[in-house]
């Protein structure tokens, strides 16, 4: 557990080194983000990052926070119209990684970027033809570490990222 700027107790999902090496990676593009399902890497981007972006969650105890959206995945294009197509990267972590989640979180996707925008996310290794074809994304060499969580996820961009090309020290080969 860890406290975010509200003291608020909350899970943190990825290991610390997880968090530290994307975070990285998007305090290097120093874009506009759209956290979609991700508020512990939204809590942790540098200020000038966090400031510029968005974190969609259904979790109302971030709703105190000036970049706080709600979200509901099941109704995934109903985010403000001042919103659409107006973030250069989307950070995306569903609670499920089923084909139906996917497709929704996909169709929050394309509504939020930019043309040519960004995107990182976190699903199955076994998810990678899915997650092709809904979004152009492949996995990175970097693979995030999820203490107790019982399988490996893979990180994947449809960008060459330095930040993701280097295997995460916490996986095993």
């Amino acid at each position: 557990f860890a406290a975010d700027v509200f003291g608020v107790l909350t899970t943190i999902r990825y290991s610390k080194n997880t968090i530290e090496t994307i975070c990285k990676s998007l305090d290097n593009l120093n874009l506009c983000c759209a956290f979609i399902s991700t508020p512990s890497l939204y809590f942790s981007v540098s200020p000038s990052v966090r400031k510029a972006s968005k974190v969609f969650d259904f979790d109302t105890q971030w709703q105190h926070d000036p970049g706080y959206v709600h979200y509901d995945f099941n109704d995934p294009l109903n985010v403000p119209s001042d919103l659409h197509h107006t973030f250069d990267v989307a950070v995306i972590d569903p609670p499920f990684v089923t084909r139906d989640a996917w497709e929704k979180y996909s169709q929050t996707v394309r509504l939020l970027l930019k043309p040519h925008g960004k995107i990182v996310l976190t699903t199955l290794a076994e998810n990678a033809p899915m997650m092709l074809e809904l979004l152009n994304v492949r996995p990175t060499a970097f693979k995030p570490s999820i203490p107790h969580l019982v399988y490996q996820y893979d990180l994947y961009t449809n960008f060459d990222d330095v930040v993701f090309s280097v295997p995460n020290p916490e996986i095993p080969e």
